[in-house]
């Protein structure tokens, strides 16, 4: 989208390796020819790269400061301090919901606001902030990446444990990539792809839990939930 001056906010949102943090970037770059004042922020959690500067897969670079995701309040005052008229926020699941807040107040002061993150969990489910980020946008860019299972479109974000598909109730947030030597692996997958291992507070481990796909996933029992009506009975 073309750049604006006036007061607006821009959620990019996608799965893994949809290209979120290029566009992003991408956006910054233009804005910076325009010689608009920038602030790239991003959450102290993300430590994949040099806190110095945010950094894509493909390798494009720019300028960022690492803040505390707990503390959204601080983009807010570091705005003012650097007299910023763009904010970039990287990230923005990993930040406490009040990110929402602080981007409401950043806009209604007249700044321009990009925010990109993941739209979804490991599991399928809004992740953090994102969501009412997505609902208070004046513009929406979401991407999608290639299935590595079928190459159709992808727009779910596998998260692999050992090589197995993660259980529904392992942590939230780990940070990781595509090392297929770390314990922890991501792929970005389509929807019939994407699969769930069983909970493991139910006696499952790692070894046994039995991968769960759309397809395979039963709707009550304690069986994945598919509508309003279904949810997992202990």
């Amino acid at each position: 989208m073309p750049f604006r001056a006036d007061p607006w906010l821009h959620v990019i949102a996608g799965c893994m390796s949809s290209g979120k943090t290029d566009e992003l970037l991408r956006l910054l770059r233009r804005a910076e020819i325009a010689r608009r004042r920038i602030l790239l922020v991003r959450p102290e959690i993300d430590s994949r790269t040099p806190g110095e500067f945010a950094e894509s897969r493909s390798k494009a670079r720019f300028p960022s400061v690492l803040v505390n995701p707990a503390e959204p309040s601080s983009v807010l005052a570091l705005a003012r301090e650097r007299d910023a008229d763009m904010v970039g926020i990287e990230e923005g699941q990993f930040f406490d919901e009040q990110l929402v807040e602080v981007v409401l107040a950043l806009r209604d002061s007249g700044r321009h606001v990009i925010a990109s993150g993941l739209n979804l969990d490991f599991a399928g489910r809004p992740f953090g902030a994102m969501p009412l980020l997505l609902a208070h946008a004046d513009a929406v860019t979401m991407l999608t990446a290639i299935c590595v299972v079928c190459g159709d479109p992808a727009t779910r974000t596998q998260r692999l444990v050992g090589g197995r598909p993660a259980a529904i109730d392992d942590p939230l947030v780990v940070i990781g990539g595509f090392d297929t030597a770390a314990a922890e692996t991501y792929e970005a997958r389509c929807h019939r792809h994407h699969e769930i291992g069983e909970p493991r507070g139910r006696g499952a481990t790692t070894a046994d839990a039995e991968p769960r796909t759309p397809e395979t996933a039963e709707t009550n029992g304690g069986r994945l939930p598919v509508g309003p009506g279904d949810a997992p009975v202990a």
